[in-house]
């Protein structure tokens, strides 16, 4: 795990643009099953759940890395409001990466139907239900997936915010102040 002072570690790098492909392809993929009905959505739903659970797994890796090894540190001529905004989306950012397929879990977990129909992961691997939700006595099931479901709506709504922000700030970082951020992530485009 090869670590500098001015970059991040090769796992860290990894798992960043492996969760940021996986994390806009599961949004894209809901997009799409949003426009189809019936047996069509089940096959694409079943895989936006699959890469849900996939980008919690590894947010929890990149969760424990980051606690674990410290990131390089901001170059020393940023402001500070850049500095806090920095801090802040990338806390948002892990709020979104373990949240929005937390309250998706959730949502499907309401209610005995996982557990008559477990979900697998890609088809090959059993993955239970969140046990308690699954005893939600039924008058109560259809108001909790509904607040599950819009809580991983607004989830994914931050998510949309929190990329866009995390994008234009690379962007002016590498564009316009010319600086080390984004090598720090991404080596390929260091200075």
């Amino acid at each position: 795990m090869a670590i500098s002072s001015e970059r991040y570690s090769t796992s860290a790098i990894l798992l960043h643009w492996l969760i940021a492909v996986l994390l806009i392809g599961n949004i894209g993929l809901a997009w799409y099953f949003n426009t189809l009905h019936g047996p069509a959505a089940a096959a694409p739903v079943a895989l936006h759940r699959s890469i849900g659970i996939t980008v919690l797994l590894l947010s929890l890796a990149r969760l424990a890395l980051r606690l674990a090894v410290r990131p390089p540190p901001l170059p020393a001529g940023l402001a500070a409001w850049e500095r806090w905004a920095s801090k802040a989306v990338h806390v948002l950012f892990y709020v979104v990466m373990i949240g929005l397929p937390l309250t998706g879990w959730a949502m499907v977990s309401v209610g005995p139907h996982l557990v008559q129909t477990p979900m697998t992961l890609f088809n090959l691997i059993p993955w239970p239900a969140i046990a308690p939700l699954t005893t939600v006595p039924a008058a109560q099931v259809h108001p909790t997936h509904e607040l599950f479901e819009a809580a991983h709506g607004l989830m994914g709504k931050l998510a949309y915010v929190l990329i866009v922000l995390h994008v234009l700030a690379a962007l002016k970082h590498q564009l316009i102040d010319r600086d080390t951020v984004v090598g720090r992530m991404a080596p390929f485009l260091a200075r």
